[in-house]
């Protein structure tokens, strides 16, 4: 019996990815001028529970970066340590998006 296991990362990441419709919505989202104009976007764009979703993902990310604890952020944000370890293997081993992001919102990575 083979005890490989397919890369969940890689698996998910299609070579069709980004698609042009994707990167239209990319080009949409990179073209927004101000805090307000991003608030309006993402509210016609997406539903509350997505936002909320979403916020999540950020806030778990800010504190996965200052190093808190999978049980703290879990307390926090009210969410399982399944999705905190889905979102931490993003942020270690993904395409990196997280990382540069948040580089530039929390550049002190070891703050509390």
């Amino acid at each position: 019996m083979n005890s490989f296991k397919a890369d969940p990362l890689k698996t998910e990441t299609p070579s069709s990815y980004p698609t042009g419709e994707m990167k239209e919505l990319f080009e949409a989202i990179t073209s927004i001028n101000s805090l307000k104009e991003a608030i309006n976007f993402f509210r016609d764009l997406l539903t509350l529970a997505e936002i909320k979703e979403f916020s999540n993902r950020w806030q778990i990310v800010k504190m996965l970066y200052r190093h808190k604890p999978y049980i703290e952020i879990a307390k926090k944000l009210n969410v399982s340590t399944a999705t905190i370890t889905r979102v931490a293997q993003w942020l270690n081993d993904g395409m990196g998006g997280y990382k540069a992001v948040a580089k530039r919102m929390f550049p002190v990575k070891f703050t509390g």
